[in-house]
């Protein structure tokens, strides 16, 4: 399964959003339930990708429900952090 970018879930549908999210617990349970069962997964990342996927969808959804707009950053751009004054040379003085 391939897992999708945030930006891609944004421009999902709502219906489509859930569709993805009982699809990725469907998965999730049945992984947990091999490994509960003394079994091996194929690919150990796959947990943690699925929780994080999962947790991006309900996220957009909340932000959705709520009204929130989120804009996306550009990519390449950095957010420059704001200068910071050397407080022990002002003490000093």
């Amino acid at each position: 399964m391939a897992i999708l970018k945030k930006t891609k879930m944004r421009e999902m549908a709502d219906a489509e959003l859930q569709a993805k999210l009982f699809e990725f617990q469907k998965e999730l349970n049945s992984e947990r339930g091999l490994l509960a069962s003394g079994g091996r997964t194929s690919n150990p990342g796959k947990l943690r990708e699925l929780r994080k996927s999962i947790a991006r969808i309900m996220t957009i959804q909340q932000e959705r429900k709520l009204g929130i707009i989120r804009k996306e950053k550009a990519p390449g751009k950095k957010q420059e952090a704001p200068a910071k004054k050397d407080e022990k040379a002002t003490e000093k003085k």
